[in-house]
């Protein structure tokens, strides 16, 4: 009797938390960059584009209502930039994410704080975390200031 032999079991790889949590974080903070970058981009350029249009339209005696529903249109973007806070989130995501990034290049290179450091690892998740939790807190603050701001009904 012949014994079918299989392939071999391929061993199973656990993936590092630290290292998988700092991934999955400048992942999400530089997309999240990337998205509020947009916004305020696209949302500047059509409120220029609307004021641009007024004085035009105004010149060629266009009816006074398209004008003041372009003011309003501008009005509106303004104060959504104003509430969302496109331009703040984008600098502020960009710069965790980056800041995340150089931890991980210093952890990787062991340098910096990662050079002396009796347990590396343990000081990398650390160190992430405190950005991470500080960042967070900043945007808490930030958008408990705005709610304070915001005319309730």
């Amino acid at each position: 009797m012949v014994d079918a032999v299989g392939p071999a079991p391929v061993p199973t790889v656990t993936p590092d938390p630290v290292l998988a949590r700092l991934e999955d974080q400048i992942h999400w903070y530089g997309s999240k960059a990337d998205s509020n970058r947009r916004w305020y981009l696209g949302l500047k350029i059509l409120s220029l584009v609307a004021a641009a249009t007024i004085p035009v339209l105004s010149a060629a005696s266009v009816s006074t209502v398209a004008l003041a529903v372009l003011g309003a249109l501008i009005l509106a973007i303004e104060g959504v930039q104003q509430l969302v806070q496109f331009h703040e989130n984008w600098l502020t995501f960009r710069s965790t994410a980056e800041d995340l990034k150089h931890e991980k290049f210093l952890y990787g290179a062991s340098a910096g704080p990662y050079q002396s450091s009796k347990h590396p690892h343990a000081l990398l998740a650390e160190r992430v975390e405190v950005r991470i939790s500080s960042e967070t807190r900043r945007w808490e603050h930030r958008e408990e200031g705005i709610r304070a701001e915001t005319p309730g009904p």
